[in-house]
């Protein structure tokens, strides 16, 4: 059934219109002027920012002082199969306390506990110190590359910056707060193009196997060793994501093989780092691969200060005791705003059931996130 609206449920009302807004990256599907009309009713300056296909939104309440963002994205990822679905994936729906949509978890319902926690916070402190401000993308499961990080560029080239911000990612594991998030591990990706010569398979001496070349130099790469965490970060991981060859004959010795993969790093290492140490290993080879890179960006952690501080009392005050605080998980587009100085946490509902189908929440934990904020 529907999410019944209601003056009890402001936050899980909110949530239900932004899920039923379309909004598959790069698309914004009208959250964002939604969201913007709620925020400029409650005395936030509105800046609109469209780079390329993408939106953002920057809002800001407060005349002068240290900044505190909150940040998040509007867009969702593709539903995928929807016959799959227990319903239309943008309608929302509540069943057994549960809010089910694409994007309630990741990341609507922070979306709409932010925004509540900013209106009741002004109508409370109409003339508070310092600055309050949401920064919005429809960039953050696409490329990432017209969404925060532009709109940071563009605020620390007029000397804006954000002294503490909370990114409302699902960062909750199995209880809404149990974890918080106060960094996040490096990504760098690897294309691998390894050529040699096709030919027939009972004349092996008469071509060069480009797929047995590929092995080998993969065999290396599982064996380096990536060194030890840290009392915050797990080991650097590398994982081999995807691996193609041949043209589907049974006879037929390949000439070209590719291969993808990535590694999730930790502040021991940087990407040029991890690139030095690959392309060093492998200029040695035989047959030496073809390698292209792509940077996600760097780790990042927050190891103290007022935010964490802030965030561990709210969190405690609201469910009676404190949250963990950890670094594991994909990126965020908290890498674009730590580089800056900012101290940066995510702080959002749970997390298990991102970017699948029947993607929910807890409906009784948007009141309780609205308040965290707050």
């Amino acid at each position: 059934m529907m999410a019944a609206a209601g003056p009890d449920n402001p936050t899980l009302d909110l949530a239900c219109e932004l899920i039923s807004r379309a909004s598959v990256t790069p698309a914004d599907g009208g959250c964002q002027p939604l969201i913007g009309e709620r925020l400029a009713a409650a005395g936030f300056r509105l800046e609109s920012m469209r780079f390329a296909e993408v939106d953002n939104l920057w809002a800001v309440a407060g005349d002068a002082g240290p900044l505190l963002c909150f940040a998040g994205h509007t867009d969702v990822v593709p539903p995928g199969d929807t016959a799959q679905w227990h319903g239309d994936p943008f309608t929302p729906r509540l069943d057994n306390g549960l809010l089910y949509g694409r994007g309630a978890a990741d990341m609507k319902s922070s979306l709409a506990a932010m925004v509540t926690a900013a209106e009741r916070f002004r109508a409370e402190h109409p003339d508070h110190p310092g600055r309050l401000a949401l920064l919005l993308t429809s960039d953050e499961e696409g490329p990432s590359i017209h969404g925060t990080r532009e709109v940071i560029e563009t605020l620390s080239e007029r000397g804006e910056h954000i002294r503490w911000c909370v990114v409302g990612e699902p960062s909750s594991s199995a209880a809404l707060g149990d974890t918080v998030k106060i960094g996040r591990r490096g990504s760098i990706n690897a294309q691998v193009r390894q050529r040699g010569k096709q030919g027939h398979v009972a004349y092996p001496h008469l071509a060069d196997n480009a797929l047995h070349h590929l092995l080998d130099r993969l065999s290396e790469l599982l064996t380096l060793d990536w060194g030890e965490g840290d009392e915050h970060f797990p080991p650097t991981s590398l994982q081999i994501a995807n691996l193609a060859a041949g043209s589907g004959a049974t006879n037929v010795i390949p000439g070209r093989a590719e291969a993808q993969f990535n590694l999730r790093y930790s502040p021991r290492w940087s990407a040029d780092a991890i690139r030095e140490r690959i392309e060093t290993l492998w200029a040695k080879a035989p047959v030496p691969p073809e390698l292209e890179w792509q940077h996600s960006g760097e780790p990042f952690i927050t190891r103290g200060g007022a935010l964490i501080d802030a965030v561990t009392a709210a969190v405690t005050d609201v469910i009676g005791h404190p949250p963990e605080l950890s670094t594991g998980g994909g990126t965020s587009d908290g890498r674009f705003i730590a580089p800056t100085g900012a101290e940066v946490v995510e702080l959002g509902p749970i997390n298990a059931s991102i970017h699948q189908v029947d993607e929910h929440v807890r409906a009784a934990d948007l009141e309780p996130l609205s308040r965290m904020y707050q």
